[in-house]
């Protein structure tokens, strides 16, 4: 379920209660919701995956994105959270494509090519199309 974007970053959709055992099982370090809480009546809340994250050990962070895009207050949070640790990082949202998307922003923001971003983003099943002008466009600031 867990879809591999680098050796230390995963993307997925929404995860349970299990699938944070397994994450801890995988040895994920940090779990970053990239998802609203009530985007539906069937995603787990948010305070019970932290909640599950606490009992692992498991750092957890909340970073929501709506389908309104993108903000720069989002982007520097997800770089900081990246950045802030050197374990290996679960992102999950509705189906992963916002996390993805989030992490390619992050990781041009520090200056990464937007295009091996693209080529990791694809190997994983992820088009960052709709936000790659932007990335270009970050990574350039740099």
């Amino acid at each position: 379920m867990f879809r591999q974007l680098t050796p230390r970053l995963f993307a997925s959709p929404q995860i349970t209660l299990a699938e944070v055992d397994a994450a801890a099982a995988q040895g994920i370090g940090l779990i970053v919701n990239n998802r609203p809480e009530g985007e539906s009546d069937d995603q787990t809340p948010g305070d019970e995956i932290a909640a599950a994250c606490a009992a692992h050990g498991i750092a957890y962070v909340a970073i929501p994105v709506t389908h309104a895009g993108f903000s720069q207050p989002q982007v520097q949070a997800m770089a900081a959270a990246l950045a802030g640790t050197d374990k290996p990082v679960l992102a999950y949202c509705r189906s992963g494509t916002r996390s993805t998307l989030l992490w390619a922003l992050a990781e041009a923001s520090r200056g990464e090519d937007p295009s091996e971003l693209a080529r990791l983003a694809g190997n994983a099943g992820y088009d960052v199309s709709p936000v790659r002008a932007l990335m270009d466009m970050l990574a350039a600031g740099k």
